[in-house]
């Protein structure tokens, strides 16, 4: 069954308090690593900069999947990587001015052969699952490709309705 809206607007501090609940603290926004900003508005949407797994100002790793990075490590990067797009959206408008997310793209550096980026991409998608409820469910494009900025394993971009 196809889910096309979710149900009923968030209540004021719902998504921050669900944060808070799944033990979940946002990191400060990253850093770009080139001309552009971290996330825009343009009417009710929020489209993020792809966001890298970022750490703390370091990459978490480097590598291509299914190669020097495992499925399941790379699965864990995707989830930061939305983390830190989470966080661009809240340092824009507020992550509690969420009502959905619409779409999220996912992007995987990957070894030769390596054909299982839905499953990496999971991590992004489970994440905002787990966050948003209902909310969360979005469409969703999981991209194999050859490199990713600085050697990254992952890069993950949302766009997000908001109130």
């Amino acid at each position: 069954m196809a889910v096309t809206e979710p149900t009923g607007a968030p209540e004021p501090g719902r998504w921050s308090a669900r944060l808070v609940e799944l033990g979940i603290e946002l990191p400060g926004v990253a850093a770009p690593v080139a001309s552009y900003v971290p996330a825009v508005r343009t009417g009710p949407h929020v489209y993020t900069s792809g966001q890298l797994p970022f750490v703390s100002g370091s990459l978490a790793a480097t590598g291509k999947v299914g190669g020097e990075v495992s499925p399941e490590e790379a699965k864990r990067h995707a989830r930061t990587a939305t983390l830190n797009a989470l966080a661009a959206v809240h340092d824009l408008v507020g992550i509690d001015q969420v009502r959905r997310v619409v779409k999220v793209t996912g992007y995987v550096a990957s070894s030769e052969g390596f054909t299982g980026q839905p499953a990496v991409l999971n991590g992004a998608s489970e994440l905002l699952g787990e966050v948003f409820g209902d909310a969360g469910a979005h469409a969703r494009a999981a991209v194999g490709v050859a490199e990713l900025p600085l050697g990254s394993p992952v890069e993950v971009e949302l766009i997000v309705e908001v109130a």
